[in-house]
């Protein structure tokens, strides 16, 4: 029986109408047709407090981050895409990331991150489609055990983009969107074989 990889997908946006929550399902859609299985999540349903070691010594991690950790841990792959606010990361994607990478009690440091595969892409109105962040998010994830693919893919001027379906306009674009997805697939059932 073949291997069917699972991967995490979500972007680093908890705006409704996010370009990049519209960029990450056209990555899991390429991650599906390469036979993968993927569960889309959206960081609005896991609402966290801002990381604080004090908060975290008086009342442990919070349900949500739990649940974000829980999901993390069932997957081998990630697919973030991410946007880029000031020239950097997200406030939401740094946040969940770090009560993510607090350990519970017997738990490996960095469980929920280690030995994961994961690919970027951002989308962005500026002209540089988000590239920037993309440099400290793959920063990140490499520092906590993650290895990120070398490919990535950043949208610029995403506000015109995309089609009111949530499709891009373009078709280089969308393909080479929907190849970050197949390539962590693909490399995922590599190493699962």
């Amino acid at each position: 029986m073949a291997y069917t990889p699972r991967i995490l997908a979500f972007a680093g946006s908890t705006r409704i109408d996010s370009f990049n929550k519209k960029l990450v399902k056209i990555a899991a859609a390429g991650a599906k047709e390469a036979g993968a299985q993927v569960t889309c999540i959206d960081l609005r349903d896991f609402p966290m407090p801002l990381y604080d070691g004090d908060l975290e010594i008086k009342e442990g991690i919070p349900l949500h981050a739990l649940k974000f950790k829980e999901a993390l841990l069932s997957h081998q792959g990630l697919l973030i895409s991410c946007p880029e606010y000031n020239s950097s990361i997200s406030g939401v994607l740094k946040n969940a990331i770090d009560w993510a990478s607090r350990a519970l009690p017997g738990e490996a440091p960095l469980a929920c991150f280690t030995n994961k595969v994961a690919g970027l892409m951002s989308a962005s109105p500026g002209i540089w489609g988000g590239l920037r962040v993309l440099v400290h998010v793959r920063s990140i994830l490499g520092n906590i055990q993650v290895l990120v693919l070398p490919d990535q893919i950043a949208i610029p001027k995403a506000n015109e983009a995309f089609s009111a379906d949530g499709s891009l306009k373009d078709a280089k674009q969308l393909a080479a969107v929907q190849n970050i997805g197949s390539k962590l697939a693909k490399m995922l059932i590599k190493l699962g074989s």
